[in-house]
């Protein structure tokens, strides 16, 4: 059953979401919220009202099994990109924002760069970005708590720059003890780079043990 929330209501367990994985409406997107919801295996996809996902099953990367593939093995020999962590945090947002073929951002809302900017100012939201000279021409942002790191979206205007940037992002988390990297839902895009499906109780297991780690991006 999806439950309204209200005032400093907890979020329900997500094993009650219904079968498209709604879980719950209404809040807001605070950052207590927002970090209640990711430690709780739950994310935001609307503003007005705000709802409440726990999708089964659940898309993740396993980070010791990230496939590279020809084209992007290609990319990272020739190194087309500078790649930079948390420089551009609101600028990787906006692009991923923004339309285009194959990019289905418009989820993205003003209100949510704010509320994710909020995060990225507390240490809470990073991005990784690839440029070309001085233009952004890629990058990837998520949310890490404890050893989980729920990426959110994605964008590239230049061939394989998303690509790269997730690449580095598994590196990094690699190094840094992460345990979980999720990723919603796995895509056309993420698939062939090694995303795999498990099933929600099996994601909610293997956060808890994740959320015992203590890492930092």
């Amino acid at each position: 059953m999806v439950v309204k929330l209200t005032g400093r209501m907890p979020f329900p367990d997500p094993a009650g979401a219904d079968a498209q994985g709604l879980v719950a409406m209404g809040g807001d997107l605070s950052v207590e919220r927002l970090l209640a919801a990711y430690r709780s295996g739950i994310f935001p996809w609307t503003v007005n009202p705000a709802t409440w996902w726990s999708p089964d099953p659940r898309g993740i990367f396993e980070l010791d099994h990230f496939h590279v593939s020809r084209s992007l093995a290609r990319a990272l020999r020739r190194g087309p990109f500078a790649v930079t962590r948390d420089r551009a945090f609101a600028a990787v947002m906006q692009n991923c924002a923004a339309p285009g073929p194959k990019r289905q951002g418009a989820w993205i809302t003003p209100e949510f760069i704010a509320a994710y900017a909020r995060l990225h100012e507390l240490g809470h939201a990073h991005s990784v970005e690839c440029w070309r000279g001085d233009e952004l021409v890629g990058g990837i942002y998520g949310v890490a708590s404890g050893g989980l790191f729920a990426g959110e979206s994605m964008f590239h205007r230049a061939t394989n720059a998303s690509k790269v940037a997730l690449f580095y992002l598994v590196q990094h988390l690699r190094a840094h003890g992460f345990q979980l990297f999720d990723i919603q839902m796995v895509t056309a895009a993420t698939r062939p780079l090694g995303a795999i499906e498990i099933s929600r109780p099996e994601y909610l297991r293997r956060l808890a043990a994740a959320r015992a780690h203590d890492c930092v991006f």
